[in-house]
């Protein structure tokens, strides 16, 4: 299980870096090996996967090419949200998106159907988000 899981983990994030997975595909990917939640961590470029038993997986991630603004833009947050779900936008993009409007990471729940984009402050912004096919 531990290994199909790294396996998916890894793939997720080369697959998000790289354009060819969208969020969506990416949830359902996690929810069939087992993956409950993740977290992005943009300042050290890495993501962390968590198993319900405890395991966790971690994956270095595409670096950002500006950090985090200071100032929190929920808004800036939901407009790149919004964009990267029309297409408009690839994960790259998107990052750098809320990055600039001072998100420093998020997490993503599966079972909770919810992306949390935070600050340094930890304010953050929430977004709900169907469940995977």
């Amino acid at each position: 299980m531990h290994a199909e899981a790294t396996s998916a983990a890894r793939a997720c994030t080369a697959g998000s870096d790289e354009g060819r997975l969208t969020f969506p595909q990416v949830l359902g990917l996690l929810g069939r090996v087992g993956i409950e939640r993740y977290h992005a961590d943009l300042c050290r470029s890495e993501k962390t996967y968590y198993l319900s038993d405890g395991h966790t997986i971690v994956t270095p991630g595409a670096p950002l090419e500006v950090p985090p603004q200071a100032r929190f833009s929920a808004a800036g947050v939901d407009r790149a949200v919004r964009d990267v779900q029309a297409g408009r936008l690839n994960y790259k993009q998107f990052c750098a998106r809320i990055a600039a409007a001072g998100c420093v990471g998020y997490h993503v729940s599966l079972d909770g159907r919810r992306a949390v984009y935070y600050r340094r402050t930890a304010e953050m912004h929430v977004e709900m988000f169907p469940a995977a096919a």
